[in-house]
């Protein structure tokens, strides 16, 4: 793997959102070097892979999952405003960062089974769950296949499907994946194309989650995105709208990138759904 700097900035690159970026919307350099502190990493064995994690703090279990070409790095804001009141657990998802990518095609399903190995591991019964981008969709996909893990879950820039984000994305990631398949049949070897070929894969191929499994997730959900997001709004209203119990935040005047922008509203907002009882009041209600 890359270093985390490198391995960032093509996570950038890669979501089309960054190749001329101001330099506030890069990873937080923060006093503790979350995603390289060897205070709070370990590595576990699990799933055929050695997968590196963080822990920090003391509380409820809070599980957060990175995005596409992330790393634990790229949650620093999150990490750092959540810990005083919570036990943050940040992975590497397979194949990025310094978790192992192993065997077989890199899936969200994968990933997914990979994090509820490791709540099983470090024998976590329920916790809640924030993803960002990539991250949503893991998330989603844990609370509908293991619902009891999940007690809330707060997710940024979600998809069920590549058709949720925008053309242009979409027209992106296919020009990124030409680009990367010259490199290989180049032989050339200054970065790991064959595992970004497989984060490009995730991207333009997946996931594929029917609407209809929404309806299997029995925690309640916050649904974010910002008003210029990577993922259409009327897939993020799909969302929301198709999940039993299900708020709806769409940031003013921001992008995917929300949790660099403007993270004190960001993680206010995710504090705020986690902190108070879920309720949906309804202003049809008003008018009985």
């Amino acid at each position: 793997m890359k270093s985390p700097a490198r391995h960032l900035l093509f996570s950038l690159l890669l979501l089309g959102l960054a190749a001329r970026a101001p330099a506030q919307l890069a990873p937080p350099r923060l006093a503790i070097p979350y995603g390289s502190n060897s205070s709070a990493g370990n590595y576990t064995e699990l799933n055929s892979i050695r997968l590196y994690y963080e822990t920090y703090g003391d509380g409820p279990v809070m599980l957060q999952i990175h995005g596409n070409g992330g790393s634990i790095r790229d949650m620093g804001n999150q990490i750092q405003f959540f810990t005083p009141h919570y036990r943050v657990i940040a992975a590497d998802s397979r194949g990025h960062g310094k978790s192992e990518i192993g065997a077989g095609p890199l899936t969200y399903e994968q990933q997914a089974e990979d994090l509820n190995a490791l709540l099983d591991q470090l024998q976590v019964k329920s916790a809640y769950v924030l993803g960002w981008s990539d991250g949503g969709i893991i998330g989603l996909l844990l609370a509908i296949h293991h619902p009891e893990k999940v007690g809330k879950l707060a997710i940024m820039g979600a998809n069920l499907n590549p058709e949720g984000a925008y053309p242009w994305a979409l027209d992106w990631v296919k020009q990124r994946n030409k680009f990367v398949d010259e490199k290989i049949a180049a032989g050339d070897k200054s970065r790991p194309w064959t595992i970004l070929k497989q984060h490009l894969a995730l991207l333009g191929e997946q996931p594929q989650i029917p609407v209809g499994d929404l309806a299997k997730i029995t925690a309640p959900v916050l649904v974010m995105a910002g008003d210029k997001d990577v993922i259409r709004d009327d897939h993020t209203l799909l969302i929301f709208h198709n999940i039993p119990q299900a708020h709806l935040a769409i940031f003013p005047g921001a992008t995917h990138l929300i949790a660099w922008e403007n993270p004190d509203l960001f993680n206010q907002t995710i504090e705020t759904f986690f902190s108070k009882a879920y309720t949906r009041p309804d202003t049809k209600n008003f008018f009985k």
